[in-house]
């Protein structure tokens, strides 16, 4: 292991370009779906702190530096879902977008070493942060409507807008690679360096 950038230039600087614009979009998508359930979560817990039988003494702000402090992300979502009733397929979608968000964060733009990482490891690579994006956006769907009905209590959901959210998604992280990604996948064990 040496410099993570040296004096050797990158063996794909387009394809590598495209991925950092994707890692860059997809960590975004995943940093706004985590702070959207926190936020639910403070929500909820006003809500609940003003419904309670305690007799509360306290301005708007003592009551909102008296919340709970925040929790990581799956230990947020786990009291969300606590609060909200949800299905075994929602549950299934929330952690698949955690582990999503977690590969995203911490592996999104990893491909190895720039100056010689192949093409075909690349897309694998993609194809891979695609799945996740995928698996966030559905998660990320879900937690979307339920600060929708928080927010608008009286308004229909945009229908439109849930149907299309995950190709949306999508054409915005993945659009500028084209054809690239709808070829066959490679082998992960093709893509060794």
């Amino acid at each position: 292991m040496t410099w993570s950038l040296g004096y050797l230039p990158p063996r794909q600087p387009e394809l590598l370009d495209a991925l950092f614009l994707a890692a860059g979009r997809s960590l975004h998508l995943a940093n706004a779906f985590e702070e959207k359930c926190r936020w639910m979560v403070r929500c909820i817990n006003l809500v609940e702190m003003h419904e309670s039988d305690v007799e509360i003494v306290m301005d708007d702000d003592g009551m909102i530096t008296n919340l709970p402090v925040d929790k990581m992300l799956a230990a947020t979502l786990n009291h969300l879902t606590g609060k909200i009733s949800t299905s075994g397929e929602i549950m299934d979608s929330l952690r698949r977008a955690t582990r999503a968000r977690n590969f995203i964060a911490h592996e999104g733009a990893s491909v190895g070493h720039i100056s010689v990482v192949r093409e075909r490891h690349i897309l694998a690579h993609v194809r891979r942060l695609r799945s996740a994006v995928l698996d966030l956006a559905e998660g990320d769907n879900i937690v979307s409507q339920w600060g929708f009905h928080f927010e608008e209590p009286r308004q229909f959901l945009p229908q439109d807008l849930i149907e299309s959210y995950p190709q949306m998604i999508d054409g915005w992280v993945f659009g500028h690679f084209g054809d690239l990604l709808e070829e066959e996948a490679v082998d992960p064990a093709a893509t060794k360096l």
